[in-house]
């Protein structure tokens, strides 16, 4: 039988190619088992893992919840210019000003009014209008426009503001609104996630994510009374009076001020807790104002050099410069030069801490209050009383003129005996007892410690100065490397000060 040359050559050519995949096959298998075993010598799992592209925290349910209560608040504020002469095309020809005088165009002058615009954030916290934000978004404001997230508008109206804490209230004229449910700031820690809702430029409605970075911050240069929470989430103009919220998408804080240099975010933002922000916002609609507690003296920062010279184990707590006659700090006994490091069974790590615990304290409560004196621990009990306007201008400071100096007992400081003129000059009426810097040496330790003409010195080393012959006794006695504590009186306001020689 005769087989066809054609078919013999494809049959020739599919076994070549069934060879060939056999061989590549076996190659491929042996390679795999190579593998298998290194891994598994290596102890490596290479299989890919159940990952989720967006695994990580969910922070959309808690914004859905929260975004809706955040409103914009847009402020109109008219200011007057000096006033102009009225456009007119006769005002400036000669022929008419000479024929009626120039009197006579001046009577037509009249003021201009310009409108300057500002926009922040306000948080909706009952659903019968009431939100919160900050004063200074809404101060001086002439109209108030509340924006909410479905575009609505509505004309805001102030119930109350605190210019010391920073925080107002504004009422719209509505019902069931959405709201933010408040949270308990003192049980927040850094570390802990937040979001911080407002209109930074004007955006409505935006969030940004970060973290409690720290706690407590005082001293910041803001307000009055501070405690402010700081976060790592983006704060810009605009997010003044927003939302500061938690994992749990409870209120937490109230977006207030950033620190920066450029104007715009660096990283830093600060938080009014919602603790503080909801006692005041509680007054305000209850009272119209704050009321604050008030305990009487003036109080200032302990530092190493106080410490060390007051017999301290460490730079806690406020150190009383001055207790005011009549107060409950007098009438408990407090004493200059007391270090108070205990209120109400609460650390008064600084002089921040112990003015917001006044402060907050109820008005007539009495409390326990745990003082250093002379390196002895003492318990003086104190019934807290309302803060007044002239208790807020009590610790202003004064200044004023003095002689040419007549004594130079310590380096760099000239002084001389405090006279009826001299006190009053420096604010000081019917106030005879110490003696009054004259000059100090821009270039010595007194310089250097903060010291200034006018200051006058009470106490050398905690004893009384009562004039110039006490101030050369004591100093006259000073060893050469001794430091000196030092009393001043500047203005309203007692502080001590270290000068080490």
């Amino acid at each position: 039988m005769s087989i066809d040359r054609r078919s013999f050559k494809i049959g020739v050519i599919a076994g070549l190619f069934l060879v060939v995949g056999i061989a590549v096959g076996m190659v491929f298998a042996i390679r795999m088992k190579s593998a298998e075993s290194a891994t598994a010598f290596a102890g490596v799992d290479t299989r890919a893992l159940p990952i989720k592209v967006d695994a990580g925290p969910d922070f959309v349910p808690i914004v859905k919840a929260d975004l809706p209560a955040i409103v914009n608040i847009s402020t109109t504020r008219i200011i007057k210019s000096p006033a102009q002469t009225m456009n007119s095309p006769f005002g400036e020809d000669p022929f008419f000003r000479q024929f009626f005088g120039n009197q006579f165009f001046h009577n037509f002058q009249i003021p201009r009014e310009e409108r300057e615009s500002a926009l922040g954030s306000g948080v909706i916290v009952s659903p019968n209008g009431y939100i919160i934000t900050n004063n200074h978004v809404i101060a001086k404001a002439d109209t108030i426009k509340v924006i909410l997230g479905n575009n609505r508008v509505y004309k805001g109206k102030v119930v109350g503001a605190d210019p010391l804490s920073d925080i107002a209230v504004v009422k719209i004229n509505a019902k069931n609104l959405p709201v933010i449910p408040w949270g308990n700031s003192s049980k927040l820690q850094v570390g802990q996630y937040v979001l911080a809702m407002g209109n930074p430029f004007g955006l409505n409605q935006t969030v940004t994510m970060g973290i409690v970075s720290a706690l407590g911050r005082e001293d910041v240069g803001i307000d009055n009374y501070e405690d402010f929470i700081q976060t790592d989430a983006a704060i810009n103009p605009g997010n003044s009076g927003g939302a500061l919220v938690n994992t749990r998408g409870q209120l937490v804080g109230i977006n207030t001020a950033i620190y920066t240099r450029s104007g715009g975010y660096m990283g830093i933002g600060f938080a009014i807790p919602s603790n503080m922000a909801r006692n005041v916002m509680t007054q305000l609609i209850k009272h119209g104002r704050v009321i604050r507690g008030w305990l009487g003296v003036s109080i200032q920062e302990v530092t190493p050099a106080l410490a060390k010279n007051f017999g301290l184990p460490n730079s806690n707590g406020a150190l009383v410069g001055e207790v005011f006659k009549g107060s409950p700090a007098f009438r408990a006994g407090l004493k200059t030069g007391d270090v108070i490091v205990k209120y109400d069974g609460k650390v008064v790590d600084n002089p921040t801490t112990l003015r917001n615990f006044v402060a907050n304290t109820p008005v007539g409560s009495e409390v326990d209050i745990t003082a250093i004196r002379n390196r002895k621990t003492v318990v003086l009990h104190a019934k807290i009383v309302e803060q007044t306007k002239q208790d807020l201008e009590i610790a202003k400071t004064g200044g004023g003129q003095t002689q040419e100096s007549r004594h130079t007992l310590l380096s760099g400081l000239a002084v001389q005996n405090l006279t009826p003129q001299i006190a009053s000059q420096l604010g000081l009426p019917g106030y005879s007892t110490g003696v009054v810097i004259s000059q100090v040496n821009p270039d010595s330790a007194a310089a250097a410690v903060g010291l200034q003409p006018g200051d006058v010195i009470t106490q050398i080393n905690r004893q009384t100065v009562r004039n110039l012959a006490d101030y050369r006794r004591i100093t006259g006695k000073l060893g050469k490397d001794q430091s000196v504590l030092l009393l001043i009186k500047r203005g309203n306001t007692n502080m001590f000060v270290v000068i080490n020689r």
